[in-house]
């Protein structure tokens, strides 16, 4: 039985711009290149749409220019947008600063996204086959984490919920942190992203291995752990079984601008359509290692190009 990617977070617009490195304060550089696309959880749902998985957006999304540039894309990648556009605000937006090390920078506004509501949530009628995407960017945001902690515990049981921190980890509020760690099945994060969290969680200060941490993550969460390690691939870790390693897909990276989002969509699409994890892991790994090589955050592949690179 399959079921629908739920994704609960913020679909913006990115400001992309490519610099040969970040300017000290106060200064300025030129960018080498500049685009303006859909992105935020926008990327999440465009990988699980090429993964061949069913995606519903209940988020919000607004009226003018950015909310017709993420409306726009949203469509053309199949997304079900449940919502009527907001009439008296617009879209939001992110400036994504890319360096030659491949590494980003961002800095994000607030906009229609964050006025969820628990009837936009209720209206989707997730089933238990249904996997529900939720982000540490909601719990970090007053009003959107409020209405999804009141809905997570309506769910169906067997209903999936997968969180990704995000690198707002360090800054979401205690008792929201706890709160959405008492229903989430899967926890997913970059390596930078789980040290934080466990340090959030009380767990030892020694600098761990990434089996280490996500072993420890799991049995303090109660929950599965996929801990991204770059060029190490993933380890997956869950409570009374050994942190397994799932091998990377090498590749020469030249834009890390969207990988995490290809590598959660991908998995989500994995589970949603009823792969088993190890499977969705590296599948995860192989779109991952794909989105790095292009520039852009919305650079996932498609299922039949996983395939063949599996």
């Amino acid at each position: 039985m399959t079921g629908r990617v739920i994704h609960t977070g913020q679909a913006i617009v990115d400001l992309v711009l490519t610099v040969p490195a970040l300017p000290s304060a106060g200064g300025d550089v030129f960018a080498t290149s500049h685009e303006i696309t859909a992105g935020g959880g926008f990327n999440v749902m465009a990988a699980a749409r090429r993964d061949g998985a069913a995606v519903v957006y209940p988020g919000g999304h607004g009226t003018g220019r950015f909310g017709d540039i993420v409306r726009e894309a949203m469509s053309a990648e199949g997304v079900e947008v449940t919502q009527e556009p907001t009439t008296d605000l617009d879209t939001g937006f992110s400036v994504a600063i890319v360096d030659d090390d491949a590494e980003r920078t961002f800095v994000s506004t607030l906009g229609a996204e964050g006025r969820l509501s628990r009837a936009d949530l209720d209206a989707v009628a997730t089933t238990g086959a249904d996997v529900v995407y939720l982000s540490g960017y909601s719990l970090f945001h007053e009003g959107n984490g409020r209405v999804l902690l009141e809905w997570l515990p309506t769910l169906p049981e067997d209903t999936s919920v997968v969180v990704d921190p995000s690198p707002l980890v360090g800054e979401i509020p205690e008792e929201r942190l706890r709160a959405v760690a008492a229903r989430a099945n899967i926890w997913t994060a970059n390596e930078s992203e789980a040290r934080t969290l466990a340090a959030r969680l009380g767990q030892p200060a020694p600098s761990p291995t990434v089996a280490e941490l996500a072993d420890a993550l799991a049995r303090r969460l109660d929950a599965t752990v996929i801990v991204r390690a770059n060029r190490d691939g993933a380890v997956v870790a869950g409570v009374g079984r050994e942190p397994l390693r799932v091998p990377p897909h090498p590749v020469e990276a030249i834009d890390t601008n969207g990988a995490g989002d290809a590598h959660t969509g991908v998995l989500c699409a994995g589970l949603a359509t009823g792969r088993g994890l190890e499977e969705a892991v590296r599948r995860a790994n192989v779109a991952a290692a794909v989105a790095v090589t292009q520039r852009g955050p919305a650079t996932s592949p498609t299922s039949a190009e996983i395939d063949a690179l599996l």
